[in-house]
C-alpha cells in the first residue's frame, strides 16, 4: 500500500516527521519498507499558456509557439508536442531550469529559430514513464506559478508492507484512523452524504450464490460525458498510489478504492442485458477479460452475469464484453462486498495476476462500507462527467453477512499477557479510537470491533491491539526468574534431532509409546531378558517394563493395520528398562517398524512391497550421518524375534549397537499382523559418535575404473568379499561397489556371480595399464585364496 504524506494528513492532524511516522507504523505492526519522493528533483519549471502558434518554416513537425509566463513579454518556445494548442496551459522551464536525470535548459536555436525554454511532458518531469505530448495543466493555473508547488510534488510516498489480516488499512481511511490512533489526534473521516437520486432509472440484481456475496449494491447513471478528463489532482494521487489514470469513470472507481478501501467497477449500461445476476460458474461458460485473456471458469469460480453470459471476474476483473468506452454514456455502478475464501487463489488458478480488486477481498473488505462506497463514486463522478444517477439498488442476504464478535476483555488478562497494568481509562481509549463499541461492565469490558476488524475474534487479538497503541517498546523486559544454561553440543556427536529429521525424510512417522508394555508381548519378542514387573500397573497389558522398543511400535503398527493403513513407518527413541546385576539400567534407543509398499501409490512407479534390502538401506541412511559408515558392519546372526534368513546384528569397531531384519514367522502368527513386517533397534550411545569432519587432498590425477565379476559359493557373504577387496587393493584403491548379483544359466547350483566396480587413483602420478593390472591381479588372488572364486567370463 502506497501512502501519499500530503493525502495523509488531510485525513490526520499529524505532529510527527515523515521519518518518524515510518518508524511509528512499522513498530505498530504496519511494516514500512521504504519512503520514496513523489517526483525527482528539478526547478525553474513554471506554469504558461501558449498564446500563438506558428509552424516552424524549415520544419514540418515542429512549432513556434509564444508562451506567457507571468512576465512582460511571452517566451518564444519551438515545441514539437502533437497536442500543443492555443490556450493550453503547460509546465515550462525556463531558461537555467534543471531537469530530472541533469539536463540544463539553455536558451538555444532549433532549426534556425531561437527557442527560450522547453514545454514539458510528465515524462520530462518524471512522473510518467511514457508520455504522447505535453502535460496539461487546470486552465485556473496561475501563470508563471511554480508547477512544483502546483501539483504539491514535495511530497513522501511511504510504502506500507501489510500483513494479510490488515486488510482494513488497504485503503486511506483505515490507515488515518491507524496513524491518529497511534498518535492520539484527530481523525477526519470522510464525509458521504447520499446522492440524491434523479431518474428512476433501475438495474435488477440477483444473488444466486449469497454464501460468496451476501451484498451487492448497482447505481445507474445516465448522461455521462465521453469527453470529459480526470482533474489533474485525481491524476495525480492516482499516480502517487502506483494506479494509472485511465478516464473519468475507471479512475474514479480506483480512487474510491484507495481511499475507503472498497473496489468498485463501471459497467457500460448499454451493453447489459436483462439484469445482473452473481453465480457460480456453469458448464459452457467463457469470459474474455480486459486484459485480452479468456478463461472458461471452474463451478468454483464467482462470476458476475447477465441475462446472456458471465460480464467479470466477481472480485477480480471486468470482462472486455461490457467494459466502458470512449462513447459510453450510460453507466452502471458495482459495490459489492465478495467472501475473502470466495476469491482467495481464484486469480491464481486462471494463470492471472493478483489484481487490486482482488488484493483488497481476498484479504476482507468491510461488509458495510458498499452503500457509502458507491455514494461516494457517485458523486465524484458527477462532479467531473456529469450525469443522472438513479436510486441505489440494494440486494442482502443478511443471514450471510458477517456478524461482528462481542468479546469480553479482562484487565487480569491483559497484565498475564503483557505482563504490566494498562490503566483502564486508557484501554478504553485505545479501543475506541480504533473504532471499536466499548461497553465497561463490573470485571471486565464488552468490546465489539467494526466490521472492517476481520482479524479480530478473541480477547487476545483485542490485547494485541492494545500493546500495537500503547507501545511495545513500553512493555516491560523481565528478566527470567530461572538461570538458564547453555548445555555444550559436542562436535562429535550426531543430534537425536538430526536422526529423527533422517528417518522423517524416509518416509517414517514418530511414534510415543508406553514404556510400560504387555508381558506377553514382550516375551514373544526378547524371551532371553527379563522385565522389571511394575509394583501397581494400570492394567494387566501393561505390567512390565519394555526391555525393547519393539512391544510399543508393534502394537501402533497393528493398530495402524486394523484401521486399513497397509503402509506404516514408524519410528520411536526412549529408554529401555534392563535388569543387571547392578540393578535397573536405562539405555536409550532409537528403533523402527515398517511394513507394505516401499513408496505411496503413485503413476510414476510400479507398486514394490519392501524387503530386509530397503529397511537395511534405512538403517545404513542413519550410520551414514556418523562420517565413518565403513566402521559399521551388518554380520548374519540370529535372534528370536527375528527371521533365520533375514535378520543380522549392527556392530561397530566388532561392538553389536544394535539388530535389524524380518519379523519372525511365528512371531507374526501369534501377534495377528499381516504382511511382511522388518523392525531394528539400535543404541544411541553406539549410534551418535561421530567422525569430524576433515579435508582431504583431492587427486589432481584422473582415476582409472575396473569391472570385476567372480563366481563364488552362495554361502559367501557380499560383506566378505567387499572386506577382502579393500584388504588387497592397497594404497590405488579408493573406491569399490557392488552392481549386480545373478545366478542362473551358466553360473553351476549352490553358486553365485558377484560384479564389482573398482575406482583406482594415485595422488603422485598417472596410473599405468601396468599397475592398474597389477592391483586387480593382487585382488583376484585374494578372492581366489580366501572364497575358491573363479572370474566369470
Amino acid at each position: 500500500m502506497k501512502v501519499s504524506q500530503q493525502w495523509l494528513r488531510e485525513w490526520v492532524d499529524l505532529p510527527i516527521s515523515g521519518d518518524e511516522l515510518a518508524m511509528q507504523l512499522t513498530m505498530a505492526g504496519l511494516e514500512v519498507d521504504h519512503i520514496e519522493p513523489a517526483a525527482p528533483p528539478f526547478d525553474q519549471v513554471v506554469v504558461g499558456q501558449v498564446v500563438d502558434l506558428t509552424p516552424h518554416p524549415d520544419a514540418d513537425r515542429l512549432r513556434i509557439a509564444a508562451v506567457d509566463v507571468g512576465k512582460a513579454q511571452p517566451l518564444q518556445i519551438v515545441c514539437g508536442a502533437p497536442n500543443v494548442a492555443i490556450g493550453m496551459y503547460v509546465p515550462t522551464a525556463l531558461i537555467g531550469a534543471v531537469l530530472p536525470g541533469g539536463l540544463a535548459i539553455k536558451k538555444s536555436k532549433l532549426r534556425g529559430i531561437e527557442s527560450q525554454g522547453m514545454l514539458c511532458s510528465a515524462k520530462e518531469l518524471g512522473l510518467a514513464e511514457n508520455a504522447d505530448g505535453l502535460l496539461p495543466l487546470p486552465a485556473d493555473s496561475p501563470l508563471g506559478h511554480s508547477v512544483r508547488e502546483l501539483l504539491a510534488l514535495d511530497d513522501a510516498i511511504i510504502d506500507i508492507e501489510l500483513t494479510p489480516n490488515r486488510g482494513d488499512c488497504l485503503g486511506m481511511e483505515g490507515i488515518a484512523r491507524e496513524v491518529a490512533a497511534l498518535n492520539r489526534c484527530e481523525f477526519h473521516p470522510l464525509s458521504t452524504e447520499a446522492v440524491k437520486p434523479v431518474l428512476d432509472a433501475t438495474f435488477p440484481v440477483r444473488l444466486l450464490d449469497p454464501v460468496d456475496c451476501p451484498r451487492y449494491i448497482g447505481r445507474v447513471i445516465r448522461g455521462v460525458n465521453p469527453a470529459a478528463e480526470t482533474p489533474l489532482w485525481m491524476q495525480e494521487r492516482l499516480r502517487r498510489a502506483g494506479i494509472r489514470s485511465l478516464g473519468p469513470l475507471v479512475d474514479v472507481t480506483n480512487y474510491v478504492m484507495l481511499e475507503l478501501g472498497q473496489p468498485m467497477h463501471a459497467f457500460d449500461l448499454q451493453r447489459l442485458t436483462g439484469g445482473i445476476e452473481v453465480r457460480r460458474a456453469r458448464p459452457g461458460d467463457r469470459l474474455e477479460l480486459l486484459n485480452g485473456v479468456f478463461i472458461e471458469p471452474d463451478e468454483e469460480t464467482l462470476l458476475i452475469t447477465d441475462h446472456q453470459g458471465p460480464l467479470a471476474l466477481a472480485g477480480i476483473m471486468g470482462g472486455e464484453i461490457s467494459s466502458c468506452t470512449d462513447a459510453t454514456r450510460d453507466v452502471f455502478l458495482e459495490s459489492a462486498f465478495f467472501t475473502p475464501t470466495s476469491i482467495a487463489g481464484r486469480a491464481r488458478r486462471h494463470s492471472l495476476q493478483t489484481t487490486d480488486a482482488s488484493y483488497r477481498f481476498e484479504r476482507g473488505v468491510d461488509p458495510q462500507l458498499q452503500r457509502r462506497a458507491a455514494e461516494r463514486a457517485t458523486r465524484l463522478l458527477i462532479d467531473m462527467a456529469g450525469g443522472q444517477p438513479g436510486p441505489i439498488v440494494e440486494t442482502i442476504s443478511p443471514e450471510h453477512l458477517p456478524v461482528e464478535p462481542a468479546i469480553h476483555l479482562r484487565s487480569t488478562r491483559i497484565h498475564k499477557l503483557l505482563g504490566m497494568n494498562v490503566p483502564a481509562i486508557q484501554v478504553e481509549d485505545i479501543l475506541r479510537r480504533l473504532g471499536m463499541a466499548v461497553a465497561a461492565e463490573i470485571d471486565h469490558w464488552l468490546v465489539v470491533p467494526p466490521s472492517s476488524r476481520f482479524d479480530i475474534a478473541l480477547e487476545a487479538d483485542l490485547i494485541e491491539e492494545i500493546a500495537r497503541i500503547y507501545g511495545y517498546q513500553r512493555v516491560p523486559s523481565n528478566q527470567p526468574l530461572t538461570r538458564l544454561q547453555m548445555p555444550p553440543q559436542p562436535e562429535g556427536q550426531i543430534g537425536l534431532e538430526r536422526l529423527r529429521e533422517t528417518l522423517v525424510q524416509r518416509g517414517f512417522q514418530e511414534a510415543i509409546t508406553y514404556s510400560f508394555v504387555d508381558p506377553d508381548f514382550q516375551k514373544r519378542l526378547d524371551p532371553e531378558c527379563e522385565p522389571l514387573a511394575l509394583a501397581n500397573p494400570i492394567s494387566a497389558d501393561l505390567a512390565v517394563m519394555r526391555t525393547s522398543l519393539w512391544p510399543g511400535l508393534l502394537k501402533a503398527l497393528i493398530y495402524n493395520q486394523k484401521h486399513q493403513q497397509s503402509r506404516v513407518r514408524l519410528f520411536e527413541n526412549g529408554l529401555n528398562f534392563l535388569l543387571t546385576e547392578e540393578g535397573l539400567w536405562q539405555e536409550p534407543f532409537l528403533g523402527g517398524v515398517a511394513t507394505g509398499a516401499v513408496l505411496s501409490e503413485q503413476w510414476g512407479v510400479p507398486t514394490r512391497t519392501m524387503d530386509f534390502f530397503d529397511l537395511k538401506a534405512d538403517v545404513e541412511a542413519l550410520l551414514t550421518l556418523t562420517g565413518e559408515p565403513e566402521a559399521f558392519q551388518f554380520v548374519v546372526a540370529s535372534h528370536p524375534a527375528l527371521h533365520p534368513g533375514q535378520s543380522a546384528r549392527v556392530e561397530r569397531a566388532g561392538e553389536s549397537i544394535g539388530w535389524l531384519g524380518a519379523l519372525h514367522p511365528r512371531v507374526a502368527r501369534e501377534l495377528d499382523v499381516e504382511g511382511d513386517i522388518f523392525i531394528f533397534e539400535l543404541q544411541l550411545a553406539g549410534l551418535r559418535p561421530a567422525r569430524l569432519p576433515a579435508f582431504q587432498e583431492l587427486s589432481r590425477f584422473p582415476a582409472s575404473r575396473r569391472d570385476l565379476a567372480i563366481i563364488v559359493s552362495e554361502d559367501v557373504a557380499v560383506q566378505a568379499v567387499f572386506d577382502c577387496i579393500r584388504q588387497c587393493g592397497g594404497a590405488l584403491l579408493r573406491e569399490v561397489w557392488l552392481f549386480d548379483i545373478y545366478r542362473g544359466r551358466g553360473i553351476a547350483e549352490g553358486r553365485k556371480s558377484l560384479a564389482f566396480g573398482l575406482n583406482l587413483q594415485d595422488f603422485s602420478r598417472n596410473l599405468t595399464d601396468n599397475m592398474v593390472d597389477e592391483t586387480v591381479s593382487g585382488i583376484i588372488a585374494g578372492l581366489t585364496e580366501q572364497f575358491d572364486a573363479t572370474l566369470r567370463i
